[in-house]
């Protein structure tokens, strides 16, 4: 793989920026001059309120120690390095394997690090994808895709921009979900089998109480230390491993 795969890619200019929006490409963050207008801007909010995409304004000082080609011309666009997919698109692989879909669904995971450790893990354990938030979450940058040792071209992601509402439409096609809390149940006396989706949250904030309510399920890991809870991509990992025993004994 080569190193420019691990890089996010930055789009600078008005033209530039729409086409990249038109394309469908997958946009990281859009940078816009704070208070400039013209018709290509308005265009380009527009472009972005309809793909979800946040607009942060900046002065233009930012703008230009950003800039490698110093004709940004009041916007830039960070572009992921790597393609986010459709959910149905997760489905699909688990159909064309004949296996019950197993997700994991990640509630504002901000640390690369862990996101990058997820996935890896994700592609070890069999799950069939990823899906992460737009908002509030780090998406597929350089350092995801090195934490995830090269598992990010081979485990699909994808974004959303609801994950409560992704959850309710996940349900109708027959998937159920189970969420992770050191409230829960302990993982060891439930039933984690058949077509699942696993809800893991951000360390110190854990899974939304909204997104917790759409689960069927609140699931624990034991901890018998002095430290109340692990890491979100340990515990991922620790979760996804009981799926595959429970899986592989069914």
């Amino acid at each position: 793989m080569s190193d420019d795969r691990l890089e996010t890619l930055i789009v600078e200019g008005r033209n530039e920026v729409i086409e990249a929006l038109r394309a469908g490409r997958s946009i990281e963050h859009i940078y816009m001059l704070d208070g400039a207008e013209g018709g290509a801007l308005s265009t380009i909010r527009r472009e972005a309120k309809k793909a979800g995409i946040r607009i942060e304004y900046v002065d233009k000082s930012r703008l230009d120690r950003m800039s490698e080609t110093h004709s940004h011309q009041g916007v830039m666009a960070r572009i992921a390095a790597y393609n986010y997919v459709e959910v149905d698109d997760i489905l699909k692989a688990a159909s064309d394997k004949g296996e019950d879909p197993f997700l994991l669904l990640l509630d504002g995971i901000e640390d690369p690090h862990n996101l990058g450790a997820i996935i890896r893990t994700a592609n070890v354990c069999g799950a069939h994808g990823v899906i992460i938030m737009k908002d509030r979450a780090v998406g597929l940058t350089a350092t995801v895709a090195k934490a995830s040792a090269g598992a990010i071209n081979h485990t699909p992601v994808a974004r959303v921009t609801n994950l409560s509402r992704t959850i309710e439409d996940l349900k109708d096609k027959g998937l159920w979900f189970v969420c992770a809390d050191m409230d829960g149940e302990c993982m060891y006396e439930q039933k984690l089998t058949g077509p699942i989706g696993l809800v893991i949250g951000a360390e110190g904030k854990g899974v939304a109480r909204l997104v917790k309510e759409k689960c069927d399920f609140i699931t624990s890991i034991p901890v018998k230390g002095e430290i109340d809870s692990l890491n979100a991509s340990v515990a991922a990992g620790v979760l996804c491993y009981e799926i595959v025993r429970q899986r592989m004994n069914a």
